[in-house]
């Protein structure tokens, strides 16, 4: 079973790599940005969101090549994301994928508007979707609330505002809730979406998302700890430097590992009322022991 899901999540992040690929096909080049943007665009990665989207709205009944723009939207919030969280006002990081950031290649102010220009394409993105028009507007409400103020840019200014002073497991929870959670949701949602899913699908898949977001997290503040930048493909030990509170300051290795668990298995609790969710708990698992 595991091979089979090995195998679709391959195809998946195909399906995903070669649209990504095109996206900026035939469009004018303005200095460097273009290539600044697909410098960290096309670097690979795990591509856990885009494959949550086109599984999700297989998993609500839709065919996944129809939530393709939607992934692919989400991706490149991502990925602008990465690109002006390494930046030297932020987490100040040199490495990202195995290789130096967008920053240290191109300079600050070409990787700022690198970001900026892929939250602004990847709005474009969504309407580029082959499906009615109020599916996509709920698309570009959903997004938008998760990748702005509310959601993970909110997250960012409470981590920023944290740095050097102790958050308890309340702050934290809220903090990562929106920094990484509400996209983690959004890709999911977004699958659901496009799938012409009801609003009880949507909250199964809502809550399911969010315990795999909040379990995300806490493993990687784990690996921050337990692993190397050779494996994870950028620095370890960069919270401790930045003096970030985390999970693991607050519960230590032993605690954090039993609430990945508890979080892993709330999550598969909430898709309890799918036919076949077989994918998703596969899924939950594998995040929870992954090692990069």
């Amino acid at each position: 079973m595991e091979k089979d899901f090995t195998q679709l999540m391959a195809q998946d992040r195909d399906m995903v790599e070669d649209r990504l690929a095109r996206i900026f096909d035939g469009e004018v080049h303005y200095a460097s940005l273009q290539e600044a943007m697909e410098y960290s665009l096309l670097a690979g990665g795990k591509r856990i969101r885009p494959i949550l989207t086109l599984e999700t709205c297989r998993l609500c009944g839709g065919e996944p090549e129809a939530a393709l723009p939607f992934a692919c939207a989400v991706e490149m919030i991502h990925t602008y994301s990465l690109i002006h969280d390494d930046l030297p006002a932020m987490d100040n990081d040199d490495l990202r994928r195995g290789r130096p950031t967008n920053h240290v290649v191109y300079g600050e102010a070409a990787a700022i508007l690198a970001g900026d220009a892929l939250l602004t394409a990847a709005f474009e993105q969504l309407t580029e979707a082959n499906l009615p028009d109020e599916q996509i507007v709920e698309a570009v409400r959903c997004l938008s609330r998760a990748a702005g103020s509310a959601g993970m840019v909110g997250g960012q200014a409470l981590d920023m505002a944290g740095e050097g002073h102790a958050l308890d497991r309340e702050e934290l929870e809220l903090l990562q809730s929106l920094k990484t959670g509400a996209l983690i949701s959004a890709a999911a949602e977004l699958g659901c979406i496009a799938a012409g899913g009801g609003t009880e699908q949507r909250a199964r898949v809502r809550a399911y998302a969010q315990a795999l977001g909040r379990a995300f997290q806490v493993r990687d503040d784990m690996l921050d700890v337990i692993s190397s930048p050779e494996e994870l493909g950028k620095p370890v030990g960069s919270d401790q430097f930045n003096e970030k509170s985390t999970f693991v300051t607050a519960l230590g290795l032993e605690g954090c590992a039993a609430l990945v668990e508890r979080l892993t298995r709330q999550g598969i609790e909430a898709l309890s009322g799918f036919e076949s969710p077989d994918f998703h708990i596969w899924l939950a698992l594998s995040l929870a022991e992954r090692t990069k």
